[in-house]
């Protein structure tokens, strides 16, 4: 019973096969491979739109190396304050950024607001040295609570950012979880809701190690390429990256490895809540925080579960809110075996 991250789960068998497909052979390196070349078209085709990717090792690259193309002297990003560029990437967007400031915003569900966006903005004046110029916004897609922002709070939050002349960021990392529970195309809730720049995750999703940092104007991409080789983030060989992404985008894997890690994210969340439990957020994605009592913590890791404790408000006494997170191979006799003890 492993809920402790999607990090956790290996690679899927089409990502698998298409890396071993691709390991013998000579082929140009540093992205000039057919293998590269082709799956960037395929991106294209995916967002429907002519596309610039650039491939990364990690999301935390993928994240910092995005909001520096386009970093400001004195610049602020402003996320929400739970966001994983805030929390979690130990300031990699504050250096890649060249010293830019990191702006936490609340917001229910993990989401900022258009209102909450317009006001930190406000605090930053054009023109006044001060108080540093605005440089981006950035939306996680999922977010940190497991929500998945809609197209038109995309839109929204756009043209807020817009009206000061500064771009949208996604944090992708579970985009294929965001795009499955919508049900709506990738290009929807991307480029035609406002995004400017896209971190795409996949390796949360099966793939071994493979991030990509997608432009949906090129000419906003023409420094990036040194930016990714300064950063120590180009790939020699990057047909084994290319590879995974082949293997992650033919025939809607990725979409079919999210689907079935948000159907065991629903199925936990509502065999909890049948049990007795209530949940901090909804579940819209492949994450669950339940608030549980401690005797059924103790009694849920006795039992070899794996998930860890996470911060919430207004948590009841001797209960703590805990994270369970759901992927492509989560089995659902697991989840089963979860509700079960959960129960008592």
């Amino acid at each position: 019973m492993i809920f402790s991250s999607d990090n956790w789960a290996g690679a899927s068998a089409p990502v698998s096969e298409a890396l071993t497909r691709h390991a013998s052979g000579l082929v140009p390196a540093y992205g000039n491979d057919p293998l590269t070349e082709a799956v960037s078209r395929r991106f294209s085709e995916i967002f429907e739109r002519d596309v610039a990717v650039f491939f990364v090792a990690t999301g935390t690259a993928a994240n910092a190396l995005a909001l520096s193309a386009y970093a400001r002297p004195g610049g602020v990003v402003f996320s929400h304050s739970g966001a994983h560029i805030q929390v979690d990437e130990c300031g990699a967007p504050e250096f890649f950024t060249g010293g830019g400031k990191l702006r936490g915003l609340s917001g229910a569900n993990g989401k900022i607001t258009p209102a909450a966006l317009s006001a930190a903005m406000a605090d930053h004046p054009d023109g006044n040295p001060m108080h540093g110029q605005v440089s981006a916004v950035s939306i996680s897609q999922a977010t940190e609570c497991g929500t998945v922002y809609r197209p038109d709070e995309i839109r929204a939050l756009a043209d807020t950012a817009r009206g000061r002349g500064i771009p949208l960021h996604m944090d992708g990392a579970r985009f294929a979880n965001a795009v499955a529970f919508l049900g709506l195309s990738p290009a929807e809730v991307t480029w035609k809701a406002g995004v400017d720049v896209l971190s795409f995750g996949a390796t949360k999703n099966g793939c071994w190690c493979a991030e990509a940092v997608i432009f949906f104007n090129p000419d906003n991409a023409l420094q990036f390429a040194y930016l990714r080789k300064r950063a120590g983030h180009l790939f020699s060989k990057s047909r084994f990256a290319a590879a995974q992404f082949e293997g992650y985008l033919a025939d809607g894997h990725w979409l079919a490895n999210a689907a079935h890690a948000n159907a065991m994210a629903r199925q936990l969340g509502e065999g909890l809540v049948a049990k007795g439990h209530r949940l901090v957020w909804p579940v819209e994605a492949n994450e669950v925080f339940p608030v549980l009592p401690h005797k059924t913590i103790a009694a849920l890791r006795s039992a070899g579960a794996l998930f860890y404790e996470w911060p919430a408000d207004s948590v009841e006494q001797d209960h703590s809110a805990v994270r369970l997170v759901t992927s492509f191979a989560t089995d659902p006799a697991d989840v089963a075996r979860f509700v079960e003890v959960a129960a008592g």
